[in-house]
């Protein structure tokens, strides 16, 4: 299966974080990408600079019979279109759009790495996993998701909030 994850902390023309999130499923869904769940949102502190607005992620599953280079293109469209301009690692973003796996590939490029690089370091990454896809293992430590959040600090472990909210999709 392909693993995405969506997160953003700063509100922009489209509206919340929520909405930032929403539109770019919506988007995702226009550029024909099947999704077969969603997480529920997650709320985490910015890291490293804790002062920064909080960050709303999501996780993504997708059907498995995409092509990479045409996800890859497709992601960086919709990350402009909803507004996001490429600043300092770590900076706020309205919008940022991770392949977290892509059916297991394992790729290291200036482009892109797979499985992402931190995925494994991640709770809001690892969260919205063991939620959508409990059985997924990391395609290099071959460790599940319950594994790899056992394997975080205990501060990252409890400043993760799962919020009883999910992402609002328009259907036809």
């Amino acid at each position: 299966m392909i693993h995405l994850n969506i997160g953003s902390n700063l509100n922009s023309i489209h509206g919340s974080r929520f909405d930032n999130i929403s539109i770019s499923i919506q988007l995702l869904i226009e550029a024909k990408i099947k999704i077969e769940k969603i997480s529920n949102f997650y709320e985490t502190p910015s890291y490293p600079n804790q002062k920064l607005p909080k960050f709303l992620n999501v996780g993504i599953l997708v059907n498995k019979n995409l092509n990479l280079l045409k996800l890859f293109k497709d992601i960086n469209l919709i990350q402009k279109k909803i507004g996001r301009n490429k600043t300092k690692k770590n900076d706020p973003r309205i919008i940022d759009i991770d392949i977290v796996d892509f059916n297991g590939l394992i790729k290291d490029s200036k482009d892109l790495v797979l499985p992402h690089p931190r995925a494994h370091l991640r709770n809001f990454v690892l969260y919205p996993i063991l939620e959508i896809d409990p059985k997924w293992s990391h395609p290099i430590l071959k460790k599940n998701a319950r594994f790899l959040i056992n394997k975080l600090s205990q501060k990252s472990r409890i400043e993760i909030t799962r919020l009883n909210k999910n992402v609002k999709i328009k259907h036809d």
